[in-house]
């Protein structure tokens, strides 16, 4: 699997940076925060959980029943979002 190049696409990059703002307000207010680190060839988000989301118990939920959900409304196309 190789890495999606995050200035092939700059639309799909925005669109997906888009969909992290829409939850970014939460995650900043239990003190966590979000960044996108790639987007492979096969569609799936790769994050780097920072902050309080990086140590939380319960990240694991919040990356597949927020930010998961999130991403996939804003761009359906996406697969999986994975934390790394």
């Amino acid at each position: 699997m190789s890495a999606y190049h995050p200035n092939t696409d700059a639309d799909l990059r925005k669109r997906i940076e888009d969909g992290l703002d829409s939850i970014r307000p939460y995650l900043i207010a239990d003190g966590g925060e979000v960044r996108l680190r790639r987007i492979t060839d096969d569609m799936v988000v790769e994050l780097e959980l920072l902050g309080a989301c990086g140590t939380c118990p319960m990240s694991s939920m919040t990356l597949r029943a927020g930010i998961e959900q999130a991403l996939q409304h804003a761009v359906p196309q996406i697969l999986r979002v994975e934390a790394v």
